[in-house]
């Protein structure tokens, strides 16, 4: 069986009744991880802006009997985060992990036909909702004596076209760290799954979402698409493993970091890149 197949079939129970919010989990490696989550016995909170796609699956997880609700935010604020939290706690009575998943660039072309709207639209999209949901889980799972926050990362730091993107990754990198040092101390625990190149099928929102009122300029359509072409082939070459990698490779490794089976490793970043890195 294929791994998108199967992924009900799961054996482990090591998320058994831990209440895990999975944000940007209607497409992608967020769908893949909340499916593994709840699979595992995680009661999942698909947290998730798209109506259409947070609905999919929120009823996939129904369909196989797992334990799930769904919150539809824009988690660009912190406002939206806080009510996520509360919402959370509201329905479960607790936070055990966090999945900070939200991201993706938008746009992929050299940092000098960037737009100073545009590089601000990048931030807001892959770094700012990771420490906006940061900050508003941290005081319960510190009241609770501990927790698991697994961040998104990214090869992007050492990639082309994609300097704004790679920016907020990076910080999603540093975040990791630094908040590992300052919350081990409450039995938090932070790492990060960095993926390589990723093949998603089931995309729904699509890359450019721009708010009414804002710009998606970007330049001659020939010129975008060299530009795709040659990141493209650039992380193709970086690869020891010559194939695309899953959202439920990446899935994988997040239940792992989320798990008791990662109780001793904080701090870290998983490179599930097929050797990209």
């Amino acid at each position: 069986m294929t791994a998108q197949a199967d992924w009900a079939s799961v054996q482990t129970r090591r998320m058994k009744d831990k209440v895990c919010i999975v944000t940007g989990a209607g497409q992608g490696i967020g769908r893949a991880a909340a499916r593994r989550l709840a699979a595992e016995g995680g009661k999942v909170v698909v947290a998730e802006r798209m109506a259409e796609s947070a609905a999919r699956t929120l009823d996939e997880l129904h369909a196989h009997g797992m334990e799930a609700i769904k919150v539809e935010a824009d988690l660009s604020t912190l406002g939206a985060a806080k009510d996520l939290a509360a919402r959370t706690v509201e329905a479960y009575g607790r936070i055990d992990v966090l999945v900070n998943n939200i991201g993706g660039t938008i746009w992929i072309k050299p940092f000098h036909l960037y737009t100073e709207e545009q590089v601000h639209l990048e931030l807001e999209r892959s770094l700012l909702p990771a420490l906006w949901c940061t900050l508003a889980v941290l005081p319960r799972m510190m009241e609770q004596g501990g927790g698991s926050i697994v961040n998104l990362g990214s090869q992007s730091p050492r990639g082309l076209y994609r300097l704004p993107y790679a920016a907020a990754k990076g910080g999603i990198l540093a975040m990791t760290k630094a908040l590992s040092l300052e919350y081990g101390r409450h039995g938090i625990r932070v790492n990060a799954v960095s993926p390589g190149g990723t093949e998603i099928t089931d995309r729904v929102a699509p890359r450019q979402l721009i708010r009414p009122g804002q710009s998606a300029e970007e330049g001659p359509a020939d010129e975008m698409r060299g530009y795709l072409e040659e990141m493209r082939q650039d992380i193709q070459n970086q690869k020891a493993l010559k194939r695309p990698g899953r959202p439920e490779d990446h899935a994988a490794a997040i239940a792992f970091l989320a798990s008791e089976d990662a109780s001793f490793i904080t701090g870290q970043v998983i490179n599930c890149s097929g050797g990209q890195s």
